[in-house]
């Protein structure tokens, strides 16, 4: 019992480490990486120490990404190709967080399985559960683990779906703007880019920096298409490859676009407008119904239970 309460006390003391390294590098990360940029580009007024340097670096990518990355070599040999494929589209749609590839985050899952199985079990063991309770809660343990980093992985790609459609219609209108304006394509893509946040101008940058690279504009255009994986997004980019194409103008294909996201976007609202009634149906009787009745009818129940005690 004593080897259990040690074991327990040192995974909380772990778990409230990591969660507070994680917590530092969320507030101060962007920071310091900033802080960084700007002593590389304006100089550093004395050399700094290379022990200093080192330190200097987030522990996230002094030690636990290189320890990742280790793990996730000798993984390689064991992964599947078809898993490992499927895992990489998903880490890319989502936006590749935290820069980990698909080894990387199958290593987390088997890490997040084996950890949290391992501390429902611990749990179980200083609580005095029977042996088949502590196996079947490190089983649900186990089986969270495994899908909560699959779980992540959806809910940021669902995040940068909504992202994207809610920003295309406005990003086209200016993109629109800057082409009959008399800027070229390329150039109007950037300055949208410039101009605007979010996902979708972050996909405009990389797709131009690819288009800087040599890489053609059609194949950087659809990649960024594979990469988002938002059907307006698709059907845009398949029209800006037809009409460079066949040489139709550029101007009027982006205005029917801009025109048609516009009208996806109305359409996608009222959509919504009208699946909101049936939402607010389902908590309206299971928390506001029953309130009212015991309001409404509480008195009434009471004086007929008085009257049958006379």
């Amino acid at each position: 019992m004593e080897s259990w309460l040690y074991i327990s006390i040192g995974l909380v003391f772990f778990a409230v480490s990591f969660g507070a390294l994680v917590i530092y590098t969320f507030l101060f990360g962007q920071r310091l990486q900033m802080a960084q940029r700007i002593e590389q580009v304006v100089g550093s007024p004395a050399p700094v120490p290379v022990r200093e340097l080192e330190l200097s670096v987030p522990l996230y990518q002094r030690a636990i990404r290189p320890a990742l990355a280790g793990i996730a070599r000798l993984l390689a040999r064991i992964m599947p190709a078809a898993r490992e494929v499927e895992l990489q589209k998903k880490t890319v749609a989502a936006g590749s967080p935290g820069n980990l590839n698909a080894r990387e985050w199958m290593v987390i899952k088997y890490l997040g399985a084996l950890g949290v199985g391992f501390l429902i079990w611990s749990w179980a063991g200083l609580t005095s559960k029977s042996l088949p309770q502590a196996v079947f809660l490190s089983g649900v343990g186990i089986l969270v683990g495994w899908l909560g980093p699959d779980l992540y992985l959806q809910a940021r790609i669902k995040q940068r779906k909504t992202q994207v459609e809610k920003a295309l219609p406005d990003a086209l209108d200016l993109l629109t703007v800057s082409v009959e304006a008399g800027l070229g394509f390329d150039g109007a893509l950037m300055k949208v880019a410039e101009k605007t946040r979010g996902v979708l101008a972050d996909e405009f940058a990389i797709m131009l920096q690819e288009c800087h690279m040599g890489k053609p504009r059609r194949e950087a255009l659809r990649d960024m298409a594979d990469r988002v994986a938002v059907d307006d997004l698709s059907g845009f980019c398949g029209s800006i490859i037809l009409a460079d194409t066949l040489g139709i103008s550029m101007g009027n294909v982006l205005r029917t676009q801009a025109r048609q996201m516009r009208q996806k976007r109305r359409q996608r609202s009222e959509e919504m407008a009208m699946k909101a009634p049936i939402k607010m149906l389902f908590p309206m009787v299971l928390f506001i119904f029953p309130a009212i009745f015991v309001i409404l009818l509480g008195p009434a129940v009471l004086q007929i239970m008085k009257a049958f005690a006379n």
